[in-house]
């Protein structure tokens, strides 16, 4: 679908109207269509400890909170800052709940606590104190100080927290949230949650956290243990790419054990949204996950916390292959823990946040508060400036903005992440939604009767019919125009994972390519040695009626909406321009920020089930009497060899050559050459022309992808050769055809 308008006066003037109409209904008595409201779930303040040890010595939760209703705040490095644009409609200051405010109060000479012996040791001045106290404070996370954990220390901080929250709130006008970081980070993979409640009013007395337990199980536990008191809670894990593939397991949980039903179910009830983007990258997807996706290198950052020159596995860390795996895990065991929704968000360090490419003031105190720090190329703590980004938004479809009702849209899923832009977006899914929609008098309305918002499960299929796809998307009044809507499918079949990227509706003339579906680029109006744009390309309004071209009713699937900007200046290229210097050369000069969708998911039914014909487990093949190979068999049948597999699932064929020096290589896909650059889904996984190492261990034929092992366990079954690859729950999906 194309569409080729111009942001016109008449469309700021009918858009600002109906946005003014529908928040005066909203306030009145909510409106059961519901409206979009722009918010923030993760910043920290001064109070966390790290906030100041980078310098952000003023910006307490109370400055946040004025700073995200409009007003002008003092940035910690002393020059005043105000947010671009609208106010925000939510926010839940969030900071790190281990010794929250304690060095705060330390060197506040008129607080109480700075009185105090402990408080002595506390006291920075001088950049070796900071070392100091942070070598200290983490040095005792695991035997936690009991002087700062004294419930009349934490106690009084925690309750200071939530009087400045509910000091703020003005509902239909402005909501807060008691909210904090449980701030889990084992050998410094990033396992963080940000933890909300629904009423202030029964907010614990003290919050949960890692030094308490730096299990997620056991805040999960926490978790459920307040809602029986009656005290709902969420929470939301954030920074995934950091994970070092953490967050997303599906072999064993965090103590090792097998993961189950009972576990699923206990992280769905309790973490039911992850963070997409935000300042220290996106965890959409990954270049080496997503090789065909040709927008996955969005603000992608790979380091582990604290760690100079490190990354992080991309295997396990980006919610797309959760969302895959979960299915897989449905499909195979009869569970998904990773039916999440997705929020964006900042985590500034500062109090105040950029959301804006044009007005980035920095997120981590000192350390990138000056445009020459940012773009230096500085490393800190593992995080180099010139590779973060400015601050995500979370957009939350609810009746009316009240701590209620945005609580429960979270809980719902009814949510979706952006890069920091206000793109309103819809998405709803259903059967037999068609092109009449948008001549009904409110077609929200009926979507919402006749489907699911994002979020949601389609409903029961009525007959053979395809799902249709119903998607939405106006441009930020104060941002780049539109470039394209994309719905991601992904599905599941015998184990293996799979996905697809449509693009359904586009600005201009563009026709997609015969071959691949693609439609060209929307081009670029980007100066970028003056850091400028202009709104000439691109749409104002972009809309479409989609039905899945591909559905296999007996196949898992989840489908979501990315909604793409016309590329704009990133701010680096904006600091290089008040810099007078070229744009840094190791980023992207410009960005194409984006609105992404929770899914809305698909699962067939029994009867769907039996369409299809199911793949060979382990477990049948071991009760048949197929025995895996051992180490000298594998070494026998594969060193020195070409191994010509096929994938049963896909049909493709694949010849790999084993060389003798521990280096495995593809020399055919089908019989051809593959193309340069091609992703090969085959026994191992791997990227024509990168050979990869491999080994033979513990009667296991052992290679590395993207830094995670797999193994693929080989059988002899009535003189054939039959392989399961570990990461395909189960499934033995592989057949040796010939070796030579």
């Amino acid at each position: 679908m194309k569409t080729n308008t111009r942001l016109s006066t008449s469309f700021l003037f009918s858009y600002a109207a109906l946005t003014l109409a529908v928040s005066t209904l909203v306030i009145a008595d909510g409106n059961p269509d519901r409206e979009v409201y722009f918010g923030q779930t993760h910043s920290h303040t001064s109070w966390s400890i790290d906030a100041y040890l980078v310098g952000n010595h003023v910006v307490d939760p109370e400055q946040a909170y004025k700073f995200s209703l409009g007003m002008p705040v003092m940035h910690p490095m002393g020059f005043e800052v105000q947010l671009k644009g609208r106010p925000l409609d939510f926010h839940g200051v969030t900071d790190h709940s281990e010794y929250v405010g304690v060095i705060a109060l330390a060197n506040d000479p008129k607080s109480d606590f700075s009185k105090t012996p402990i408080a002595q040791k506390l006291i920075v001045k001088t950049p070796e104190d900071f070392n100091r106290v942070f070598k200290w404070i983490a040095g005792s996370l695991n035997h936690p100080i009991k002087e700062l954990i004294d419930p009349k220390v934490a106690g009084n901080i925690w309750q200071q927290n939530i009087a400045i929250a509910d000091k703020y709130y003005k509902p239909g006008k402005f909501t807060t949230f008691v909210a904090y970081e449980w701030t889990s980070a084992p050998n410094s993979q990033n396992m963080h949650r940000n933890v909300f409640f629904r009423d202030s009013k029964k907010a614990p007395e003290l919050p949960f956290t890692a030094l308490d337990s730096g299990k997620p199980e056991d805040l999960w536990a926490w978790m459920d243990d307040q809602r029986k008191k009656g005290n709902d809670v969420l929470a939301i894990s954030h920074n995934a790419n950091l994970s070092n593939g953490m967050m997303f397991p599906v072999d064993v949980d965090d103590r090792g054990r097998p993961i189950d039903a009972a576990w699923a179910e206990t992280r769905m009830r309790n973490e039911s949204l992850t963070e997409i983007h935000q300042v220290k990258g996106t965890s959409e997807t990954h270049p080496e996950l997503s090789p065909t996706d040709e927008f996955a290198n969005y603000e992608i950052m790979s380091f582990l916390l604290g760690m100079d020159n490190s990354t992080s596995k991309p295997n396990g860390s980006y919610i797309r292959q959760a969302w895959q795996n979960g299915m897989a895990l449905q499909e195979a065991r009869g569970f998904n823990p990773y039916k999440m929704g997705v929020v964006g968000a900042s985590d500034s360090h500062n109090g105040v946040i950029p959301y804006t490419q044009s007005d980035n003031f920095g997120s981590h105190g000192f350390t990138d508060s000056t445009p020459q720090a940012r773009i230096s190329g500085k490393q800190n703590s593992g995080m180099v400036a010139v590779q973060t980004s400015t601050s995500g938004l979370a957009g939350v479809w609810a009746e009316q903005n009240t701590r209620e009702s945005i609580f429960d849209a979270m809980k719902r899923k009814e949510v979706y992440g952006t890069s920091g832009v206000r793109i309103p977006v819809r998405l709803f899914g259903g059967w037999g939604f068609d092109s009449n929609l948008w001549s009904e008098k409110d077609w929200v309305h009926a979507a919402y009767a006749k489907g699911v918002p994002m979020g949601g499960d389609l409903p029961a299929k009525p007959g053979k019919e395809a799902p249709s796809f119903v998607v939405w998307a106006v441009k930020d009044a104060d941002d780049g125009n539109l470039d394209r809507i994309q719905i991601i499918k992904g599905w599941t079949k015998n184990g293996q994972t799979f996905e697809k990227i449509y693009d359904v509706a586009w600005s201009g003339d563009r026709t997609p390519d015969p071959a691949t579906g693609k439609i060209p680029p929307v081009g670029s109006t980007v100066d970028i040695s003056k850091a400028t744009y202009t709104n000439t390309i691109g749409a104002t309004e972009l809309k479409k009626v989609w039905v899945d071209p591909d559905f296999d009713p007996a196949q898992h699937a989840f489908y979501y909406a990315r909604v793409l900007q016309i590329p704009t200046p990133r701010w680096s290229t904006y600091d290089a321009a008040k810099l007078q210097v070229p744009p840094p050369a190791n980023v992207s000069a410009v960005v194409q920020e984006r609105a992404w969708t929770s899914p809305i998911w698909y699962s067939p039914n029994a009867e769907d089930s039996q369409l299809t014909v199911r793949g060979k487990t382990v477990d049948q093949l071991k009760t048949e009497g197929a025995k895996a190979l051992t180490n000298e068999q594998l070494q026998t049948l594969v060193v020195g060899k070409t191994v010509k597999v096929r994938n049963t699932v896909t049909g493709q064929t694949f010849e790999i050559i084993y060389g003798t020096d521990g280096q495995r290589s593809v020399s055919s896909v089908d019989g051809k050459p593959p193309a340069q650059g091609e992703y090969l889904n085959m026994l191992h996984g791997g990227q024509f022309g990168v050979p990869a190492k491999y080994e033979i261990k513990d009667g296991q034929l052992v290679t590395t992808l993207d830094g995670s092992p797999f193994e693929a366990t080989v059988f002899e079954q009535n003189g054939k050769y039959v392989a399961a690859r570990s990461s395909e729950f189960g499934y033995v999906n592989y057949e040796v055809e010939d070796v030579k």
